[in-house]
């Protein structure tokens, strides 16, 4: 890989110090020099080091997505560029309960794929994945340990080795690996609503311990959908037992509500993680500021170290059906659920029993029609929807936004998503007080599904940046690097990462401090992040002048032992 020179920059090393002007060495993937800090010493390029001029911006550890649903959006050109632009250098998958592997990855194809669509390489992409082997000069973290399968006997395709696999040496940058507890109760118990069998909950603890042992970087729940939404808290509880020697985390979408109902979801994340031993990390915890931080006080009374994520904006995104209908037909398959929602009987007893209960959602009430924007529907005949209320749906239609929803469930045989107001916005105040709240860490919960998707995907680092860091000041330029790099390194163990100093990898980012900013909007958002126009990924450049260069050196990324070059921020700590 050669030698690397960021001569000119500002260093923000990542472990709470200010920028401070130095020039950084890369040998290979990792660092191997950085000028003292406050000697004005410049290293010198010796023959053959490539030099990459800084002009004062800021060198930044690359930045961790930790909710992402690039899982598989990642392999396309325009979503890696989407999120290098943002400075991005890994992103962390299996979010929300649901996603590709364990299994031949049918369930999360068909149900997640308005939020994370088909696994171009998964499965049957496991020849580089063997039990207890290197899965790959790219992945940068060290070797998968030895799983439940003699080395070579596993079913190709079927581990959540497999689906790190997928990814060694073809993206430019790494992606982690939540075990996903709903396609791991779908794999063993599949649509059930029941509560597992002895035997059953024996296979699903083994299913969580072989993707652990694979170098998965946690657990994720999501108890809004199927069929989380049936699994009780002693359930998640023993699916956490495998996380406990390494310290790795829950993950949960929680259930029963954000913003002001987000107690009794807390509560009971509060008693998995006391129960099973292993620290909490909220999803998308889009609650007051001042909530937030009760229920993390809360939570490090439980002697539960507490994290979150959540992104600057007040609108959220998900499968249309979840928000739409019941649990019980949420769970079920488009063959099954299609006719039920094409007949007339049907559709009258969702009106009259059902959506009324969709009018007293604290998140939406009775304007939901003006609230719910359709972001994606596979239907070709419904190409021009996108972008949309249900609202305006309907009056093009010639209908009401009942049929109007349901009736675009039908045409895409479940495969639409939508975007949901809020009935407030959110203040810049309160939002920036959130995230600067010091358990907090950088995650998008960007979908990369459709015409018309939440500009969250391609705004989110870079609103941070802009607003938060330099417009408004929650945050200094040393602490937004511990927010959205260095704290998800150490929760979710991700190696050598997330600090500028000799012996790191080299993931680095390259940011204009007055220039950058976030581009996409409501209307507009597709458009790409501007101010980071230079990003390195182990060692190589992959984004340079705001264009993909064309090498692949990311991969799958595993999780390392605890005690590395970090440990997770005491603030975090109970």
């Amino acid at each position: 890989m050669g030698r690397l020179l960021i001569r000119g920059g500002r260093v923000v090393p990542g472990d709470g110090a200010a920028p401070v002007r130095a020039d950084v060495l890369v040998d290979g993937e990792r660092i191997a020099e950085v000028s003292a800090s406050g000697t004005g010493r410049t290293i010198t390029a010796e023959l053959g080091t490539h030099v990459i001029e800084a002009d004062g911006r800021l060198v930044m550890p690359g930045f961790v997505d930790a909710h992402s649903h690039a899982d598989a959006a990642v392999f396309d050109e325009d979503v890696q560029l989407a999120l290098l632009r943002q400075g991005i250098t890994a992103a962390i998958g299996g979010q929300d309960g649901v996603s590709f592997a364990p299994g031949d990855g049918t369930y999360a194809s068909e149900y997640f794929a308005p939020i994370n669509g088909a696994h171009p390489r998964y499965p049957g992409a496991s020849e580089t994945a063997t039990r207890g082997g290197d899965p790959g000069p790219t992945s940068g973290a060290g070797s998968a340990s030895p799983g439940t399968d003699a080395p070579g006997t596993h079913t190709p395709g079927t581990r959540v080795a497999d689906l790190l696999a997928s990814y060694d040496g073809r993206i430019p940058l790494g992606v982690a690996y939540l075990v996903p507890a709903g396609t791991v109760r779908h794999e063993v118990m599949g649509s059930t609503q029941d509560a597992p069998t002895d035997a059953q909950l024996e296979r699903m603890v083994a299913l969580v311990a072989e993707g652990v042992a694979d170098g998965a970087v946690g657990l994720s729940t999501g108890l809004d959908y199927a069929p989380g939404i049936f699994a009780d808290a002693a359930e998640m509880a023993a699916l956490c037992a495998p996380l406990a020697p390494s310290a790795l985390p829950y993950v949960t979408h929680m259930r029963g509500g954000y913003e002001d109902n987000a107690q009794v979801g807390v509560e009971e994340a509060g008693r998995i993680g006391a129960a099973a031993g292993v620290p909490v990390h909220i999803s998308h915890f889009h609650t007051p500021a001042d909530e937030a931080a009760r229920l993390m006080d809360w939570l490090t009374g439980q002697g539960v170290a507490g994290s979150f994520d959540a992104y600057p904006y007040t609108r959220g995104c998900s499968i249309l059906a979840m928000t739409m209908l019941p649990p019980e037909l949420n769970a079920m398959r488009a063959d099954d659920l299609v006719p039920l929602l094409q007949d007339p009987a049907q559709r009258e007893r969702l009106r009259r029993e059902w959506f009324p209960r969709v009018a007293k959602n604290p998140s939406l009430g009775e304007d939901w029609p003006e609230l719910i924007t359709l972001a994606h529907t596979s239907a070709p005949e419904l190409a021009w929807a996108p972008g949309l209320t249900l609202a305006e749906i309907a009056q093009r239609r010639g209908t009401d936004a009942v049929d109007a929803a349901l009736d675009v469930l039908v045409a895409s045989r479940l495969d639409a998503n939508a975007i949901m107001a809020a009935h407030h916005q959110r203040p810049v105040e309160d939002l920036g007080r959130l995230l600067a709240h010091p358990a907090h860490m950088g995650g998008s919960d960007g979908i990369f599904i459709g015409a018309h998707p939440h500009p969250r995907a391609r705004g989110t680092f870079a609103s941070y940046l802009a607003t938060y860091v330099r417009e408004h000041g929650f945050l200094n330029w040393a602490q937004a690097a511990t927010h959205l790099s260095t704290a998800a390194v150490d929760r979710f163990h991700l190696g050598d990462r997330g600090r500028i100093r000799p012996g790191a990898i080299a993931d680095l980012a390259l940011v204009d401090p007055d220039g950058v900013r976030d581009a996409a909007t409501y209307v507009a958002p597709l458009q790409l992040a501007e101010g980071i126009d230079d990003v390195i990924v182990g060692g190589r450049p992959v984004l340079a002048d705001g264009r993909l260069v064309g090498v692949t050196p990311g991969g799958g990324i595993r999780a390392t032992a605890p005690g590395g070059l970090g440990e997770i921020p005491s603030a975090t700590r109970p």
